[in-house]
């Protein structure tokens, strides 16, 4: 009787389990529906999106300013801007950019206990056709000479 009531709840078990995998997969949701660029809107014309530190000492703050002209037909405004990482800080233009005026991007990076070679983005949301708008910088951090280990002194017997 033992062997028949294990058998039978072996069987339902597998058959439970099979059918678990009969579940087909739930398709992903559709991707959010795209709106068209507004023809007029303000369009970023970057001098340079890449900034090059070159060498930098580890310790003092790096700092760089991408200039941008807006060349589109309405005012740029920029909602938020933000580094790659805590490392990257920048700081932007609160008030509107209207067309044919200038606009500047000033990008912190601390070199702080960081040595070697900085390879950054910095993300820049807007209402520009450029929609996120990506500037990089780069460099390398050279390291800080070690300091030297403190001389021992001498125990009095």
């Amino acid at each position: 009787m033992k062997k028949v009531l294990f058998s039978l709840l072996c069987v339902t078990l597998t058959t439970a389990a099979l059918h678990a995998q009969d579940n087909k997969p739930v398709p992903p949701p559709p991707p959010p529906a795209q709106t068209a660029a507004d023809p007029d809107a303000g369009k970023f014309k970057f001098k340079d999106e890449t900034h090059d530190y070159g060498e930098v000492p580890e310790g003092p703050k790096a700092e760089c300013d991408f200039e941008f002209k807006n060349v589109g037909k309405k005012p740029i405004v920029i909602t938020e801007a933000h580094g790659s990482c805590g490392c990257t800080v920048p700081e932007w233009p609160k008030e509107p950019i209207l067309p044919g005026k200038k606009g500047k991007i000033h990008v912190i990076y601390n070199t702080d206990h960081r040595p070697g070679p900085i390879s950054k983005e910095v993300t820049i949301n807007s209402n520009a056709v450029q929609q996120p708008m990506v500037l990089h910088i780069r460099g390398n951090v050279k390291a800080k000479p070690a300091e030297p280990a403190p001389a021992p002194t001498e125990s009095k017997k």
